[in-house]
């Protein structure tokens, strides 16, 4: 007994001390147990002093099972007592892992030594986040998480598929002993760095990508920009091949762009102008400049009839519009991309072109603002070391592809796979984390063992990429939010890291279902803590701010109640140290 209850006012019971404080541990944030007859309910200290304790209650014992939360309060005549460690290993776990159901997660700050083991399907079932500031600890508590999925038991997870989007190059080592540890294990690392590449280099079939993958690559602001990018994909499956049914749709582009500029009503030296940037950019051997009209009596070449007199006219407009309409196909269909035709980013340029003349730019100002500036983006793209990303030196199939992906080179799985973007800038980091991830989805949504195929994707610095961003508007969706609200049923399942919480998407981070908060000091990511994460209290939120590095907080469906521990340093460590100034700034070297 440490004494009798006092009050009871919401979920925080006062309690009168019968115990003298001086001969006493510390007894903050152990838990208590109010008993009466069979029933059990469960408090956890949060204040003291020499003479009252404040508990709050946290849940109860229902036949001998703990339940989080609680139907009814204490009555003053519970007996009120320290919890015994038999009804502790029924909150906080057992002390042993028997077998692959649980992984060691960390230790007690609690209690002494008490090792912290969580059900593996309550955590990776599940979303989860790990917050937390700068140098408090994130990277340590990644890798010693994923570390310990494959120490903690004898059986080995030899199906685990855990993609990490490795902002900084931390975890290049990190996992580096996985075939240490049976060579059913492996450990892959792709790498952005073109110039000096010390792994394999990250590369995507281009002819995988859709529309709305498109989209993100060239940056699309305004939803007028979509059907562009929409023939585009359609034209470039036409513009790779050299049949007739080519040459056939190349010519009705160039005739549909070329009469409806001749019928504009404009000045006719502006038309003549248009006319032939047309046809010096965009030619075939039968549509050409240098083109044969014949006439009665004389044959002249299509620049020769574009002709412009002294008093302004084009003599010759409507031979020249008969010629073209000659090479109008009526219900020419083009065929929809299924990605079973691999292409380039030049082909995607050309196509681009095309679609571009097809739309009108040369004619209209209003499709210039709006379409120019995609025929830029994809330019620069195809002319800057970026390309290299999208030169995949194979046909393969969406499905082949992430399989690929996952495996060593001599077709082995890999259970962690790490893409090291540090090489590449934001913008497009955050398209190639957006493309990959929907490819997955993708895959695992047409599974027809839907689930089956569990695949994690871990993302570092995840406020850089998991944003609020414009995708909602021009594309209807955001992946990262899709996939915490649909993905769980499919078996892909978001992992966030970031010290900036407040900037993910709150989408994204309300679907979340396990926590796991180091310190955090900003005031802004502690409201944004407190306002969008479920289940959280006022206690928790007010512990963050005091965690040394390498402790947290940790809560969700995985633990029936907020749980202060430390992290095990993992071995080996990530690269997250700081610059040591004081050995660089005074070496002798």
């Amino acid at each position: 007994m440490i004494g009798k209850i006092l009050s009871i006012q919401d979920n925080i019971v006062t309690v009168k001390l019968a115990i003298d404080m001086n001969n006493q541990a510390n007894l903050i944030n152990l838990h208590a147990i109010f008993e009466e007859g069979n029933h059990k309910i469960v408090g956890e200290i949060i204040d003291m002093n020499q003479e009252t304790a404040k508990i709050m209650i946290v849940g109860e014992f229902k036949e001998g099972v703990f339940v989080p939360g609680f139907n009814k309060k204490p009555s003053f005549r519970s007996q009120v007592r320290i919890i015994n460690m038999e009804e502790l290993s029924a909150i906080l776990g057992s002390q042993n892992v028997k077998d692959a159901s649980q992984i060691r997660f960390g230790v007690s700050n609690i209690y002494s030594n008490y090792q912290i083991n969580v059900d593996i399907n309550g955590f990776f079932s599940n979303h989860f986040a790990i917050l937390g500031n700068t140098g408090s600890g994130k990277s340590f508590t990644v890798a010693r998480l994923l570390q310990n999925v494959f120490t903690s038991s004898e059986y080995l997870p030899v199906n685990a598929r855990i993609l990490l989007f490795d902002a900084y190059g931390e975890y290049t080592q990190a996992f580096s002993k996985l075939h240490e540890i049976s060579p059913m294990l492996n450990y892959k690392v792709y790498t952005t760095n073109t110039v000096y590449p010390e792994h394999e280099v990250l590369r995507i079939p281009l002819w995988l990508l859709g529309v709305d993958d498109l989209a993100l690559l060239l940056n699309v602001t305004t939803p007028n920009q979509m059907p562009i990018l929409e023939k585009t994909l359609k034209l470039v499956l036409v513009l790779k091949g050299t049949d007739e049914k080519v040459v056939a749709h190349k010519n009705d582009i160039i005739a549909r762009a070329v009469v409806d500029i001749l019928l504009s009503g404009d000045e006719s030296s502006k038309i003549r102008d248009q006319v032939t940037a047309i046809l010096t950019s965009f030619h075939t051997p039968q549509l050409n400049l240098e083109s044969k009209i014949s006439q009665p009596g004389y044959v002249r070449t299509l620049k020769q009839c574009l002709y412009v007199d002294k008093v302004g006219k084009m003599q010759d407009m409507e031979v020249v519009v008969d010629f073209m309409r000659q090479f109008i196909v009526e219900g020419l269909e083009l065929p929809t991309p299924d990605g079973t035709i691999p292409y380039t980013l030049k082909d995607l340029e050309q196509a681009l072109d095309f679609a571009l003349i097809s739309e009108g730019i040369l004619r209209s100002n209003r499709v210039f603002d709006y379409a120019n500036i995609l025929s830029v983006r994809l330019h620069s793209l195809v002319n800057s070391s970026a390309s290299e990303y999208f030169n995949y030196p194979e046909m393969v199939s969406k499905a082949e592809y992430i399989r690929r992906l996952m495996s060593t080179p001599d077709n082995k799985k890999c259970q962690i796979v790490n893409c090291n973007i540090n090489y590449i800038d934001d913008r497009l980091a955050k398209t190639i984390t957006k493309i990959l991830s929907k490819m997955i989805f993708d895959v695992a949504s047409t599974d027809p063992q839907r689930g089956s195929h569990p695949f994690h994707i871990i993302m570092e610095e995840a406020h850089r990429y998991v944003q609020k961003d414009l995708d909602v508007d021009i594309l209807g969706y955001n992946i990262f939010e899709r996939i915490t609200k649909e993905g769980r049923k499919y078996g892909v399942l978001l992992g966030l890291i970031t010290q900036r919480p407040s900037e993910l998407s709150d989408t994204a981070i309300s679907q979340c279902s396990n926590f796991v908060i180091l310190r955090t000091l900003h005031p802004k990511d502690l409201d944004y803590i407190k306002n969008m994460v479920p289940n959280i209290s006022s206690e928790v939120v007010s512990q963050l701010k005091t965690l040394q590095p390498g402790n947290c907080i940790a809560f969700g469906s995985a633990f029936k109640v907020p749980i202060s521990m430390r992290i095990e340093k993992p071995n080996p460590e990530p690269l997250s140290n700081n610059a040591n100034i004081s050995k660089i700034w005074y070496s002798s070297q």
